[in-house]
């Protein structure tokens, strides 16, 4: 306890941020240098990388993530084998930047998403909603000897919030401006966007998943092609929009429309989402599924913010970052969509778009050390604000 709270006293703080998301290409590891907490942070990004989950891993999680194929003893192990993936990336990172690893001062992961049922329902007499993120972070915290805080959503889902996105509180405390409205779409397996009113602050963000990112698009490609990716968006770009397609996926689609707050995952965008379609609209071609499906992408990017965002906040700019933001067909898709407003990459401002959600879990990490809450009850639909994460003791 001692390390605990000479830790949460330190003005600077070499952070350690774990991401591993819907996508499951593997973990991003950020190294970042933390000054201050709350509007005082400053960050500065040492390092990042990409590491690659071993072969078979991803398909084990996937296959673990429906509950038609999960099996309670590959979770347990997927439990435990994950925080020791997490270990060797970290152990790469700092070997790569020739940082010593025992300077790391703490480590905020989200873990491996494999069900997210944030909706109550009754189930033996109460009302229960339910998150569950594999990869321990206590099992992290003893391999690395670091105090390692993780489990963040389940907190906000105890007080009845959605559990995400989380994101938000980092967006505001990195990128508020008092003189633009700025919106912040991140494009990961899903999609989510924060909204940065100049006038308003840390409580009044608004954000939410607006539905698909890269989810449907990857399917597409393994399913078609039996790669894992649209390389730049090269060959949705070479396809043509099949409108009776796009408005069986508008017309299939509950979520796009839903109010806000609302977050969504694998269980609604997955492959049962286009099953039924691939019988339906047999007869297209590839490309032709991969272009309208990568519109239909932006198009339920646009849609959200025409119906629940324009009439409060106009937006000046519009910035993108996650796996999406390299699929340039998808990019010109939402500058089509959002033309009147400025549509950039969010490295332009200074941030990596691969590494902004690794970054955003050690500011997150830190935060909960200083105590400071960092869940947004408007964003989640949480009944107030709270301390997010299971800090684990090395």
């Amino acid at each position: 306890m001692k390390k605990l709270i000479e830790l949460s006293k330190k003005d600077v703080k070499y952070v350690v941020g774990l991401m591993s998301g819907t996508s499951l290409d593997g973990v991003d590891v950020a190294l970042v240098e933390i000054k201050n907490n709350w509007i005082d942070t400053r960050i500065n990004l040492i390092g990042f990388i990409e590491f690659p989950f071993p072969d078979g891993v991803k398909s084990i999680v996937l296959r673990n993530s429906q509950k038609e194929t999960s099996n309670v003893e590959d979770i347990s192990q997927l439990n435990f084998l994950i925080p020791q993936i997490y270990y060797e990336a970290i152990e790469t990172l700092c070997n790569q930047i020739n940082f010593d690893i025992n300077e790391i001062d703490l480590i905020g992961t989200h873990g491996q998403t494999i069900h997210h049922l944030p909706n109550s329902t009754e189930y033996f007499g109460h009302q229960v909603s339910s998150t569950l993120q594999i990869g321990d972070p206590s099992v992290l915290a003893k391999l690395m000897g670091k105090i390692t805080i993780g489990d963040f959503r389940p907190s906000d889902v105890a007080l009845g919030g959605q559990g995400a996105p989380l994101v938000p509180y980092f967006d505001f405390l990195l990128f508020h401006s008092s003189k633009i409205n700025r919106g912040l779409l991140n494009i990961g397996g899903i999609s989510n966007i924060t909204i940065l009113n100049k006038e308003k602050g840390q409580n009044n963000v608004f954000a939410f998943d607006t539905g698909p990112g890269n989810m449907m698009i990857d399917i597409l490609m393994r399913r078609f092609y039996e790669k894992e990716y649209d390389d730049n968006g090269a060959i949705a770009c070479s396809g043509k929009l099949n409108e009776d397609l796009l408005i069986a996926l508008i017309t299939k689609d509950n979520f796009i429309e839903a109010e806000p707050p609302k977050s969504t995952g694998r269980e609604y965008y997955g492959m049962e989402y286009l099953l039924p379609l691939f019988d339906e609209f047999k007869n297209i071609p590839n490309e032709d599924w991969l272009h309208t499906v990568t519109k239909f992408t932006a198009y339920s990017v646009f849609r959200n913010y025409e119906k629940f965002i324009e009439k409060e906040t106009k937006l000046d700019e519009l910035f993108i970052s996650g796996g999406g933001a390299k699929n340039k067909f998808l990019y010109e898709s939402l500058a089509h969509y959002f033309e009147n407003i400025e549509v950039k990459v969010i490295d332009e401002i200074g941030v990596s778009s691969d590494a902004k959600e690794a970054i955003c879990f050690a500011v997150l990490a830190n935060e909960t050390i200083s105590g400071n809450p960092s869940n947004i009850p408007r964003t989640t639909g949480a009944s107030r604000p709270t301390i997010l994460g299971k800090i684990c003791l090395p």
